[in-house]
């Protein structure tokens, strides 16, 4: 009794004095890490398994032979989750000072809230590493959390002063394809990020994805200089080894088609199937992994293919979204020269002066150093728009009368077949050429008509709306300046919608009295997308395909959409008590009704 008694306090001392078993981050994860309620649908504890291709991402953090991992995915496949459980692991098991970059302070604040601290409070192997926030120590704030060997920083990509500080050991990176160009003047963040590494010989650089461009996507870049594995599953008749491919998607019977045998099998059959990565590049110097939602455990096959067909319907720029999130695959822009003929071709004979279904105008004005130019454009439902009007007024800007000539027609009223006028509800005239005071002047005086300066901007990034701010003389004229690039990308996808029937619809007139010629199309479509460096840092920038050709056509209808996104009527209500965009004039039984919330969700 005595000796068994003696054998089992060495054994409990023997426990007690171990080292801590050699665990890799899915074994470290499968052992400790509990799933918050807040961030999943079956919270509790967490189970590599339940998603396999996650085992091997996890585990390269403990390859000694890599110390960057690339990975390129879609949308629920678990991305945010493989970052939780390096983090995870490198408090717990491996403490270091560890860095998570995120595209702004305010994503990583939000990150920090919602995915962070569940997974400190919920996972006890944390809680007992991190402390309590609500201590008064300061070892756990919302972007900073110490723990004993290490600390966790959070910084946007778009702070220099949280990328400028402190050694890191792991610095991840999620979602670098939404990171800016440059951290204020410091250069590109995530190689700023990667050099706060330097002094540790164990560094691990993470970086995480979804894609956006084919040229300005800098995950693509990193993997295609990686291993490139993809997540393969083999063939349910013959075997073969494959990735999950939306080409090999057969619509009728929700199948995947093989590549090799040409079998046809349903989801559940090739979910089934043994799987593993195999990488197309193995001698590259970092690991890179792909991933799309075909293989997610979390998104059904019939699911994807509904939401495919409905992007589709909708154009280029949701199905370029589909395809990012989706496939977690880059969008290619195809250009061509000859994109103004297709789009003149589209034109037709308007039966009045504004289609039938035109229920808003708004209008464009562009400030030359000898004219004025104008667009008026009519929106209807699902954001179709039918150019109504372009005019060009010669005059200097710097006379009263070219202004006189605009403002006469910017107060036009414009018929409709069935009788019904409409007259413009919101305008926006550029300010930023050689006559800025004039145009503040004008538009201060006509503000009550929702005519507004406003000021483009270029970069990536930059909202295409932005709350107005006080300028002039007296700091009393609203400018609001416009996110340009948002803007250009939205209407070059639109151009491309050859349906009538979808949303974004571009429809423009035949009629030889409203300006549409040849001249127009070719300024409207003057730009396009090229690769440039700014600074070091390659970047997608919209240009115009010859100095020779004016763009004021492509500018106007920039400044349209930008009043119609001012004005931001509720264009279901209009349609469906069949109104117009009259009824938003400034009368005192408008401003009740706007009061009340049944007129517009803008201006």
């Amino acid at each position: 009794m005595v000796k068994r008694d003696t054998l089992n306090l060495f054994r409990k001392i023997a426990k007690l004095v171990a080292p801590p078993p050699k665990w890799t981050v899915s074994q470290w994860a499968d052992a400790e890490r509990y799933l918050s309620p807040e961030s999943s649908a079956a919270p509790g504890k967490w189970n590599t398994d339940r998603a396999p291709y996650q085992r091997e991402i996890l585990d390269s953090v403990n390859n000694p032979d890599y110390e960057e991992i690339v990975i390129k995915a879609s949308s629920q496949v678990g991305k945010s989750e493989i970052i939780n459980n390096i983090i995870g692991y490198f408090i717990s098991y491996d403490p270091s000072p560890i860095l998570l970059i995120m595209p702004t302070v305010d994503t990583a604040e939000d990150y920090s809230k919602d995915r962070i601290a569940p997974m400190i409070r919920d996972t006890p192997a944390l809680t007992k590493k991190v402390g309590d926030p609500k201590s008064r120590n300061g070892n756990n704030t919302l972007l900073h959390k110490k723990f004993p060997g290490g600390h966790l920083t959070l910084v946007g990509a778009n702070s220099p002063a949280g990328l400028a500080s402190r050694p890191i050991r792991v610095v991840l990176a999620d979602e670098v394809d939404r990171f800016p160009t440059s951290a204020g003047k410091e250069g590109d963040p995530l190689s700023l990020g990667h050099k706060r590494t330097k002094t540790f010989w164990n560094r691990k650089k993470i970086s995480v994805s979804t894609p956006t461009d084919a040229e300005t996507s800098r995950i693509e870049a990193e993997y295609e200089s990686s291993t490139k594995a993809q997540w393969c599953v083999s063939c349910p008749s013959c075997g073969h080894f494959q990735p999950y491919k939306w080409e090999q998607i057969r619509f009728e019977g929700v199948l995947m088609e093989c590549v090799s045998c040409k079998e046809q099998h349903n989801e559940m059959e090739w979910k089934a199937r043994p799987a593993k990565w195999i990488h197309r590049n193995p001698d590259a110097r970092k690991l890179g992994f792909h991933l799309n939602a075909l293989a997610s455990p979390w998104e059904r096959w019939e699911t994807i293919i509904y939401e495919f067909k409905e992007a589709k319907k909708k154009g280029p720029e949701k199905l370029k979204t589909w395809k990012n999130t989706t496939l977690g695959e880059v969008w290619e822009e195809k250009l061509q020269e000859n994109d103004h003929i297709k789009i003149m071709h589209r034109r037709v004979n308007y039966e009045a002066e504004v289609p039938e279904d035109v229920l808003v105008l708004t209008g464009g004005v562009d400030v030359q150093d000898d004219r004025l130019e104008v667009e008026i454009v009519g929106w209807g439902l699902g954001e179709k728009s039918a150019g109504i009007a372009y005019k060009i007024f010669m005059g200097d800007p710097g006379q009263q009368a070219v202004w006189d000539q605009v403002d006469t027609f910017l107060a036009k009223e414009w018929t409709r077949p069935d009788g019904v006028t409409l007259s413009i509800s919101a305008a926006c005239v550029d300010s930023g050429g050689h006559y800025t005071t004039e145009v503040y002047e004008y538009c201060k005086a006509r503000e009550h008509r929702r005519i507004f300066a406003i000021k483009g901007k270029g970069g990536k990034g930059i909202p295409f709306i932005n709350r107005p701010s006080k300028v002039g003389r007296k700091k009393d004229t609203y400018l609001y300046n416009l996110g340009v690039d948002e803007a250009k990308d939205t209407i070059n996808g639109r151009l491309k919608i050859e349906n009538p029937e979808k949303p974004g619809y571009c429809l423009f007139p035949l009629n030889k009295d409203k300006g549409y010629d040849e001249a127009y199309f070719v300024g409207l479509t003057a730009e396009y997308k090229k690769l440039k460096s700014v600074g070091g840092v390659v970047t997608y920038q919209w240009v115009k395909r010859s100095s020779s050709i004016r763009n004021e056509p492509f500018d106007l209808r920039v400044y349209a959409f930008a009043a119609f996104k001012i004005f931001n009527p509720d264009l279901d209500y209009l349609a469906e008590h069949n109104l117009t965009g009259n009824i938003y004039k400034q009368s005192a039984k408008t401003k009740r009704r706007r009061r009340r919330g049944v007129l517009s969700k803008g201006v």
